[in-house]
């Protein structure tokens, strides 16, 4: 028996009618409290008749009552206003509070279910069962993850706003920064723009070669010789600025190429991301004004330098070939960098149509198309939208890997589809 299930249990009222003590006190449940996520007791400001009386106060769960004094809480403080112990086995009678043992009081189906989720070989646990999960289940759920997945960007946002003297530009920058690297760079970018903050950049922001400059020089790319005129037009003018701003400059082992394709190679997205820089500036003002993606989407829509037409690494010519970003790289930023930050300034505004704007977005924009949402709609999961994807990913990440089936939705579903 697992702890956890013994939570699920008890938040979902899933034990018999006839509750009692094991000193045969009849047990009524007006409010089974707040799951506590820190320490203390697992559940806080419960509402319980017992007998007679009516307790107002904190729920213990153990599987084993004697794990009341294994984890010490007759000496913690905390635990004085426990007014119920909630265990599958009463293993000891020293405990001095009410206590329930819900061995046989539930339905065993349920936690064989859930010993079946976890003994599971699949790539998620219900991948068997999962598309006989009515619709209407599906949608209200991820509904509310998607929320949740953007509440966990909230934290991030607010963390790095909080590092930037609530600099709302600057923290747009960085997650731009972030997500232009196409994950296996991602790290890289987010460096790179702590290195070369936008508070520098504009101070050069209508010069276009010397905003290249800083991006490549600080990333490391200008750190060799050079024979073609616009490489050694770079690297003059860095030295310049890196003296007059103290820039320091990333080791080039930070920029991975392989495996990925040259339209992806981190020079291009360097480009890509100067010039769109020195096009977007109050970028974030401009967002919040925004309120159709088409109108969104073009604000990515910039011209990189010439040079990279023919060109995806210095000194080595290509077919000609424009390098603008892709309607998928812009999409990427938008989902992972725009509306997290939109929503953010949401709450931090109390403005509840900014919320659902960000949102809108979202459930406007085209599904995903990567190996994770691949593998879910071979399971027969149908999803429309960006905003369903979104959902899906935070859905196997932060609850599927782990293992966290019973605080998923389709666990509770599964029961009435077998």
């Amino acid at each position: 028996m697992k702890e956890e299930f013994l939570y699920y249990l008890w938040e979902n009222r899933l034990l018999s009618k006839d509750i009692r003590t094991v000193e045969g006190d009849s047990v009524y449940v007006i409010s089974v409290g707040n799951r506590n996520y820190d320490s203390g007791p697992d559940f806080l400001d419960a509402r319980i008749r017992i007998g007679r009386t009516l307790w107002v106060g904190h729920v213990e769960i153990h599987v084993n009552a004697s794990d009341w004094f294994r984890h010490g809480h007759q000496n913690d403080g905390a635990y004085r206003n426990v007014i119920l112990h909630v265990v599958y086995c009463n293993d000891t009678e020293r405990v001095a509070i009410p206590t329930i043992e819900v061995r046989g009081m539930f339905d065993e189906g349920i936690y064989e279910r859930y010993n079946g989720f976890l003994r599971s070989r699949g790539w998620i646990p219900c991948e068997k069962l999962i598309a006989g999960i009515q619709q209407f289940t599906w949608l209200s759920w991820l509904e509310r993850v998607v929320v949740e997945r953007l509440e966990t960007e909230v934290k991030d946002v607010f963390s790095k706003l909080a590092d930037n003297a609530y600099d709302w530009e600057e923290t747009l920058y960085q997650r731009l920064m972030h997500y232009s690297g196409l994950k296996v760079n991602n790290d890289a970018f987010e460096m790179l723009a702590r290195l070369l903050p936008l508070r520098i950049l504009r101070k050069h922001i209508d010069n276009r070669l010397q905003i290249e400059a800083m991006f490549f020089g600080c990333a490391g790319f200008l750190e060799q010789e050079f024979s073609e005129p616009y490489p050694v037009l770079l690297q003059r003018e860095f030295k310049i600025l890196k003296s007059k701003f103290n820039l320091k400059v990333m080791p080039m082992l930070y920029w991975k190429f392989l495996r990925l394709r040259p339209p992806n190679f981190p020079t291009i997205r360097l480009a890509q991301m100067a010039s769109m820089v020195r096009d977007f500036d109050e970028s974030f003002s401009k967002l919040q004004t925004i309120s159709d993606l088409d109108s969104m989407r073009n604000l990515f829509n910039v011209e990189v330098n010439e040079y990279w037409d023919t060109h995806f690494q210095f000194e080595k010519p290509s077919k000609f070939m424009k390098k603008n970003f892709g309607a998928t790289a812009i999409d990427v930023l938008i989902i992972n960098a725009v509306v997290p930050m939109l929503f953010s300034y949401g709450i931090y505004r109390d403005d509840q149509e900014m919320k659902n704007r960000s949102l809108g977005f979202l459930n406007v924009m085209e599904a995903e198309d990567n190996l994770i949402i691949r593998k879910f709609r071979k399971l027969g999961v149908n999803v429309q939208n960006a905003q369903q994807t979104q959902a899906l990913l935070h859905l196997y990440n932060c609850y599927c890997k782990k293992r966290k089936c019973l605080k998923c939705r389709v666990f509770g579903a599964v029961k009435t589809t077998n």
